[in-house]
């Protein structure tokens, strides 16, 4: 697949979907909802060893809800984070690969009931494999933060993620999805490293920001997108996992800095404790409420929009409803 092939696929869905194409929601908080515990620092990918069928279960969920884009289970899933929880580094490549086919899987099923159905509303769902930050496998909160330590450099980055990426695309997605990225240089190794690997499958990178204007590491927007908007093999750039009410202006700051489609998929306005590895109380927005900032997202230019942490099939759902009986 050549690079304006790999764009294309983005934009046919964006017009197939009205002009505003629907991500799906929080994995490890509808997992959780079926009873899956996490207190780990794999968190979700926990699953992919210990209850495969349940992960398909929720991309399904997702998927009725009107879900264009399923995020697969890889998001804390890294060769390194097996290898210490005692797996062999083939274990660890085979359950990336997993993460992957679990959503592919989903998809088709899912496509195959609905596709024959006269005046049904859904798209064929895209799979996008997770590619979370380095501070995600480090698990110590540090995906919030930006601050790696004086140890970390690009090539660190590129030798963490490499093997990971390799697998992934091997593995078949519709596209790669970096997520949580929380510096400069986070985001030029992963340009590098698509470059380098000669990707030709679409990708994102979403950045989490926690003061709302910029990168969490302190750097501007317009730092981190410098390598990005160089580069052909990034096709969409956007924010995950941050509260919604920072949304509006990131996606005015963006629209400044970029041309590529902007992603937004926020979490529920909850605030993650990573040491405590638990959720702290706070301000949440209900599905009402998604609905009505979703609206008002897509009118500002959004692309892609969905939901992080603590969102749930409800969520995408009343997203979807919005974007989809009001489309661009």
């Amino acid at each position: 697949m050549g690079m304006k092939k790999a764009t294309t696929l983005l934009d046919d869905l964006i017009q197939n979907a009205g002009g505003c194409a629907v991500i799906d929601g929080g994995l490890a908080t509808q997992l959780e909802k079926h009873g899956a515990v996490f207190n780990d620092s794999l968190w979700s990918a926990v699953c992919l060893v210990k209850d495969p069928d349940l992960i398909k279960k929720v991309h399904l969920e997702y998927l009725e809800a009107g879900a264009d884009i399923l995020v697969s289970s890889s998001y804390q899933a890294t060769i390194p984070g097996f290898l210490s929880k005692g797996l062999s580094a083939e274990e660890g490549e085979l359950l990336l690969e997993r993460s992957v086919k679990l959503a592919v899987e989903a998809r088709d099923s899912f496509w195959d009931s609905v596709k024959s159905n006269p005046g049904h509303n859904y798209n064929r769902a895209l799979v996008a494999a997770s590619i979370g930050s380095y501070g995600a496998y480090l698990a110590d909160g540090s995906e919030y933060s930006g601050h790696y330590g004086p140890d970390v450099d690009v090539d660190t980055l590129k030798d963490f993620h490499r093997r990971r990426l390799q697998i992934l695309v091997g593995a078949s997605p519709d596209l790669l999805a970096f997520e949580t990225i929380p510096n400069k240089l986070e985001a030029q190794a992963c340009v590098e490293l698509l470059e380098e690997e000669n990707v030709q499958i679409p990708s994102w990178i979403c950045f989490s920001s926690v003061d709302g204007e910029n990168a969490p590491s302190g750097e501007s927007f317009e730092e981190c997108l410098q390598a990005i908007n160089k580069s052909d093999k990034v096709n969409a750039v956007g924010i995950n996992c941050t509260p919604p009410h920072f949304i509006e202006a990131l996606i005015c700051k963006f629209k400044e800095l970029t041309d590529k489609p902007i992603v937004v998929y926020p979490n529920s306005g909850e605030v993650w404790d990573g040491r405590a590895k638990k959720w702290l109380p706070s301000n949440c927005f209900g599905d009402d409420k998604f609905e009505s900032l979703s609206s008002r997202w897509r009118d500002l230019g959004a692309k892609f929009i969905g939901g992080c942490c603590r969102t749930t099939p409800s969520t995408i759902r009343a997203v979807s409803k919005v974007l989809k009986e009001s489309p661009h």
